[in-house]
């Protein structure tokens, strides 16, 4: 099998297992979280081996060097060969705590958030993004 020089940068992040599913990394991709080389990049961008990738998912922001290049998604130990996982150990540490941060709690029996508390709910989740 040959290797390969360069593929997409949605496709790299899908079969690297970063991301669930493909549309996923394309969406994370055009809304400006990923960034190569300090620039906000579009789905079809050519990621090669050496580059460094800086994306943010669940409130991380990840630090990424890809080290080889595929398309097709594999196995999760043979995607942890593809690239250097250079994202800061305190940043590591809070994925823990953070799952528990995008959930809300609403009491039983008070029904579906209104269209005003989704608006508000999606406010107040923007700025905790911002303030990290």
């Amino acid at each position: 099998m040959s290797e390969l020089a360069k593929t997409r940068i949605d496709k790299w992040l899908w079969a690297t297992r970063w991301f669930k599913t493909r549309t996923l990394a394309t969406d994370a991709c055009s809304a400006g979280k990923v960034k190569v080389e300090g620039q906000n990049v579009k789905p079809s961008f050519q990621v090669q081996v050496g580059q460094v990738i800086v994306f943010q998912k669940t409130g991380i922001k990840y630090t990424i060097q890809v080290e080889n290049i595929i398309e097709k998604r594999v196995g999760a130990p043979q995607a942890q060969t593809c690239y250097i996982d250079l994202t800061p150990p305190e940043d590591k540490e809070r994925l823990g705590s953070s799952f528990t941060h995008h959930f809300e709690i609403r009491d039983r029996g008070i029904g579906r958030p209104t269209k005003k508390d989704r608006r508000e709910i999606e406010k107040f989740k923007s700025k905790e993004e911002d303030n990290q």
